[in-house]
């Protein structure tokens, strides 16, 4: 099977590109330092001719105001285009756990955009909507930042290694299209203001945590359960320890 990685330099897309690899099927990587750019479609019509399935994991640089908008809009319909063109059977895009209820912030109202072009786009599809990667703590972290401190709110989530995403992607593009949604999640829960605490801890880090439930996670408050799946999600299973025990190793 020929399959495309749109994205495939980033965090997931090594990982995917390896393990599509890996199972015995052809790998055209894509990303704009490989010579295609989603935005402005260059390079898009060589990088999909023959393919069968195109994994799209692709993200903003910019995740605040209306660069990520202008971003996902551009480059899914792009992609789309030449995906249609190309005569591609399988459109698999990895998206946010929490999306349509969390639209008031720049970033997952972008993401929606994308999740609904996809949509309407007549393609078979499947789109799988991940929580938060472990290995993205660090950032999420940082976005609470006040001085000496971090204000982070309590709501709960259940972050997920990029691994455990990439192998799930893998099995997804080569199955049937859904022509709907899938989702994933890490094995345990956890607030963002406790994650944050074990992850400073686990790097010798002394600086303090505030629990704020006022405290913003990429421009919109949360309530307890915006970022937890459904019932139905996928439960994947490294942990956080055993991320954290490798991770401290490397």
């Amino acid at each position: 099977m020929n399959i495309t990685v749109a994205g495939a330099t980033g965090v997931i897309g090594t990982r995917l590109s390896e393990n599509i690899r890996q199972s015995g099927h052809q790998v055209t990587a894509a990303s704009l330092s490989l010579g295609v750019d989603t935005i402005t479609g260059k390079g898009l019509d060589a990088a999909l001719a023959g393919t069968e399935v195109i994994i799209d994991v692709t993200n903003a640089a910019s995740f605040g105001d209306s660069a990520a908008l202008d971003f996902f809009r551009a480059s899914t319909r792009n992609l789309l285009a030449a995906a249609s063109e190309a005569g591609v059977r399988h459109y698999l895009a990895l998206s946010v756990v929490g999306t349509p209820r969390l639209v008031e912030s720049d970033y997952f109202r972008a993401k929606m955009v994308q999740e609904n072009l996809i949509r309407a786009s007549k393609r078979p599809y499947t789109i799988l909507r991940s929580t938060q990667f472990y290995e993205f703590i660090s950032g999420l972290i940082d976005t609470g930042a006040d001085g000496d401190v971090f204000r982070l709110p309590p709501a709960f989530m259940k972050p997920v290694a990029a691994g455990d995403v990439a192998a799930l992607l893998t099995e997804l593009a080569t199955g049937a299209p859904l022509d709907g949604i899938a989702e994933i999640s890490g094995p345990e829960q956890f607030g963002i203001d406790e994650i944050a605490r074990i992850y400073l801890a686990a790097n010798e880090d002394e600086r303090q945590v505030v629990t704020d439930p006022s405290a913003s996670y990429f421009g919109v408050e949360l309530t307890d359960d915006a970022l937890l799946p459904g019932a139905g999600a996928r439960v994947a299973t490294e942990k956080l320890s055993d991320w954290l025990y490798q991770s401290m190793g490397e």
